[in-house]
């Protein structure tokens, strides 16, 4: 159905019995021009793009539990694009943009509120590091800037400023930046894309590749039988190493559990978005008060969707540093998702040597802001076998070949570069 004043005034006026479903519930067709594995944010966006921006719609989307059940819906929730070198710059602009107009395309309301991320800056080389990154930005035309101390006790004046072990000097914001309702964006690009003929298929599971005589994917097999594809695209996050596996690929990937934290709800605090420059630590506050957040993965690769105590006390302790009164705060829960981190800490967006066969993985903390960019150039990938411009740097070789984006050294292992 299609949202709007009029739509929710006569579900009102009908006690609320004259709602449609979001989307279709489908049930598998024999053959497909286009599956994609993963009914996240990434495979649900990519099949909304396929749709709408390429006219392919004979495409289903796999997923093997509930719409959102995985990273979707497991994350912080934060966009942004201020990112500093080529390849990534463009990207995240992009799907910056696509943030900016997604809830027009989809005819959904997924909550984009762009209240402003602050990463701040605790020395005078971060400042400078900050410095550089800003410029590079505004030539970009992307927003930034820098504020010293007293623009940062303007805008956030309940941080330790004044007892801290780690004094804040300033911070980098990019106004445009903010938040979204994470598990509304999969809800959003459901409907819109099951509105445009998309088959959204729960609890098919992946189990393996159907290929011909000469090694082409041609479909999947899965708990719900065979399904034919002229392509096959994956975009499972965490479980991108197993799934590439069962094509006979060894991704260079690593799949760590990165928890997030949600406390009871409290007054209005936090204006936006802010990241802690000492330690990994970064806040916002959700429409219900909470407080969500989040630092660094754990240690040790894991597929389990859980986390352990040295880190939960390692993030809370970044907490503290920033703003002490946060530890009369209680913590409501603690989950974690299954973050697929490349050796860079960059995408990887291609063709992967199997013929047929396309990838979408290696996002580390970066998968939600860019679903809808990441679902736009991997739609182009898919339906015009070469490379978006924006996505032209995210290839499955450049380790090979030494071309890395190497952001911050925060891939699974920066020690190999």
């Amino acid at each position: 159905m299609k949202y709007s004043i009029f739509s929710l005034a006569r579900a009102a006026l009908s006690g609320h019995k004259n709602w449609q479903r979001t989307w279709r519930d489908a049930a598998p067709k024999d053959r497909y021009d286009v599956v994609i594995i993963g009914g996240g944010g990434h495979g649900l966006a990519t099949a909304w793009f396929l749709a709408s921006e390429f006219g392919i719609k004979n495409v289903a989307v796999l997923e093997k539990g509930w719409i959102g059940s995985g990273n979707a819906g497991r994350n912080t929730t934060i966009i942004r694009s201020n990112y500093g070198l080529p390849g990534n710059t463009g990207f995240y602009e992009l799907s910056m943009k696509l943030w900016e107009r997604m809830e027009q395309d989809l005819n959904y309301n997924a909550m984009v509120s762009q209240r402003g991320v602050i990463n701040l800056y605790h020395s005078d080389a971060q400042r400078d590091a900050y410095a550089r990154r800003g410029n590079t930005m505004r030539i970009n035309g992307i927003d930034a800037e820098l504020l010293d101390l007293a623009a940062v006790r303007k805008m956030i004046p309940f941080l330790n400023f004044d007892n801290a072990r780690f004094p804040v000097q300033g911070g980098l914001l990019q106004r445009r930046g903010g938040t979204a309702r994470h598990d509304a964006v999969a809800w959003g690009y459901a409907h819109a894309a099951s509105e445009l003929g998309v088959d959204i298929i729960q609890n098919c599971e992946v189990t393996g590749f159907v290929r011909d005589a000469n090694g082409k994917v041609t479909g999947v097999e899965t708990s719900r039988g065979r399904i034919g594809a002229g392509k096959v695209g994956m975009a499972v996050a965490g479980s991108s190493s197993r799934v590439a596996a069962m094509a006979g690929l060894r991704l260079p990937i690593e799949s760590h559990v990165l928890q997030a934290f949600v406390s009871e709800a409290i007054k209005p605090l936090i204006p936006g978005v802010m990241t802690f420059g000492a330690g990994h630590f970064y806040v916002s506050q959700s429409d219900k008060g909470g407080l969500v957040f989040g630092g660094d993965i754990d240690g040790y690769n894991s597929y389990a969707q859980r986390g352990n105590m040295p880190v939960m006390e390692d993030v809370c302790e970044g907490g503290m540093a920033l703003m002490p009164m946060i530890g009369r705060v209680r913590l409501l829960r603690q989950w974690g998702g299954i973050m697929d981190m490349s050796m860079d800490g960059s995408p990887i967006i291609d063709k992967t040597p199997v013929d047929g066969l396309y990838l979408n993985a290696g996002w580390c903390y970066g998968g939600f802001k860019a679903t809808p960019g990441s679902g736009f150039v991997f739609a182009h990938l898919l339906a015009r076998d070469e490379s978006h411009e924006e996505a032209a740097r995210f290839r499955l070789d450049r380790f090979r070949s030494g071309a890395v984006i190497d952001e911050k050294g925060q891939g699974a292992q920066p020690n190999l570069h």
